[in-house]
């Protein structure tokens, strides 16, 4: 029997394309389960004049449920519904589409979230504000007029000599004793985790990584093809009895940690546990890809020290670099590692582009040998501490009963995970986007697919009024998809 609708809204002016509103209607009738298999559907021309709406829009909507799996065209019969569904893959390439998003890649998310008006809690990157603009301009007039022409030549592929030294100094500071020859100067955090990758692991090699993760080291297994397997994670980290189980189970090369501050989750992992984290590492005699970005950046007190102090085993690979705490698009990050590894490293990082930047290079040099960066990190710190207090206020009192997070003592982000009574994260998106908020998908960090109920929020990027709004906007949006979408509230079609 071929049935009508009545309750379809179409919003003609949102920033989501018509025939994926109308696709994303159909779904969620399916999936619900108001749409059976063998339900049919109004043929396009019909449904078209009934919206008021091109044939197209519902022509397209058609093809992208058919190509999902829940309906199916036959000539002379019309269109069914079938009730399977493709799933895509645990992990995909930065492409990839989420489960419950129109079919919205994440190149066109984060379109929809750069739209004007919109809060975007979304990115990764420190606001603008916190960009010490006026001190970069002074440091780069420094180099240019001390060392003319070779601020701009070519650099060593290990790194400008003084930044490699400064690099060293300042690490000392936390407890890494190091050599500047164990210092590699990269084009940024994202390049060093990169060339570790690709100078430990082959393709097929096993990288293990917590439950969530931070995506970009997932998009460098996916593109290097190196398998994933993700461990759990717990108030203090990864869990070390799975991640010995890997261990025992796979030939894992190399572990990847974020323990401090940890994006997404913000947590931090406890000195016990690194010092057992080592000692589990030198047993199986796998090397620990250490991200330290977010370090310096707590606000609740000092974070242990760094895997790499504590580190007497020679198997930790540090990463860190300036991005987030102080200038983004310099893309100047280092690599710290001994020996014949860190020689590997520096091939390949040559083989890739022949050498970092000299001008930025000897911009954050000024920045380090002047003391500008301890100054500025405490004005970072200050701000970040009163951002995180406002989101932390402003997910108290306007995201729905059940929602849950831990207040982060350090980093940018707060983790969420939305109620059981209502839409995943990816289901929520496209109405949140068009209540003038964004956020990051949770699935998006995981690697199996799981986390559909959990979204990440950079509160960093805003001040506390401009939060205040943003989560405002958020549990508006929460509220209205539970009257449009939720069972309880969803009319029947008339039949």
């Amino acid at each position: 029997m071929e049935t009508q609708f009545r309750d379809i809204v179409i919003v003609k002016d949102s920033v989501e394309p018509i025939y994926q509103q109308l696709a994303r209607y159909f779904r969620q009738q399916i999936e619900s389960g108001r749409l059976a298999p063998g339900d049919r559907l109004p043929p396009s021309r019909d449904l078209a004049q009934q919206l008021g709406i091109g044939r197209i829009s519902v022509v397209n909507a058609y093809a992208q449920l058919q190509e999902e799996g829940l309906i199916a065209s036959h000539a002379g019969r019309g269109t069914y519904v079938t009730g399977g569904r493709v799933l895509p893959r645990a992990h995909e390439s930065a492409s990839r589409v989420l489960t419950g998003v129109p079919n919205l890649p994440m190149r066109e998310m984060t379109r929809l979230a750069q739209q004007p008006g919109v809060i975007a809690f979304n990115s990764g990157a420190p606001p603008e504000e916190f960009l010490p603009v006026e001190a970069l301009r002074h440091a780069l007039n420094l180099v240019l007029d001390r060392d003319g022409a070779a601020a701009v030549a070519y650099e060593e592929a290990e790194g400008y000599p003084p930044l490699r030294a400064g690099i060293t100094e300042y690490v000392s500071s936390l407890g890494i004793r190091c050599h500047p020859d164990d210092v590699l100067v990269t084009g940024g955090a994202q390049q060093a985790l990169d060339l570790a990758v690709q100078t430990l692991l082959r393709e097929g090699d096993v990288l293990v990584t917590g439950n969530p993760t931070y995506l970009g080291i997932l998009d460098i297994a996916h593109i290097r093809r190196v398998r994933v397997v993700g461990v759990p994670l717990d108030a203090e980290g990864l869990r070390l009895e799975a991640l010995e189980t890997a261990l025992r189970e796979q030939r894992v090369g190399l572990i990847y940690t974020a323990p401090t501050h940890h994006n997404p989750t913000g947590t931090v992992m406890p000195l016990h546990r690194r010092r057992q984290l080592l000692t589990l590492a030198a047993r199986y005699g796998v090397p620990i890809l250490e991200d330290a970005v977010y370090h310096e950046l707590g606000y609740r007190g000092a974070p242990p020290p760094p895997l790499k102090a504590l580190d007497e085993d020679d198997l930790v690979i540090h990463v860190g670099g300036f991005s987030k705490i102080l200038l983004p698009g310099t893309r100047i990050g280092y690599v710290i590692a001994g020996g014949t590894l860190r020689e590997q490293l520096a091939r390949v990082k040559q083989a890739a582009d022949i050498c970092t930047p000299s001008l930025n290079q000897r911009a954050i040099h000024v920045f380090l040998a002047n003391g500008m960066l301890v100054g500025h990190l405490n004005r970072v710190r200050k701000e970040l501490r009163e951002r995180c207090a406002a989101a932390c206020t402003a997910a108290q009192r306007h995201l729905p009963p059940g929602s849950q997070w831990e207040e982060p003592g350090g980093g940018m982000y707060l983790w969420v995970r939305l109620p059981d009574d209502g839409p995943t994260a990816a289901e929520l998106y496209v109405t949140a986007v068009q209540h003038g908020v964004a956020y990051a998908i949770g699935t998006l960090f995981h690697t199996d697919g799981s986390g559909g109920r959990h979204i990440r929020l950079n509160f960093a990027a805003h001040p506390p009024a401009r939060i205040e709004e943003g989560f405002r906007r958020l549990g508006a949006a929460w509220h209205a998809w539970q009257e449009t979408y939720a069972p309880t509230v969803r009319r029947a079609p008339i039949l």
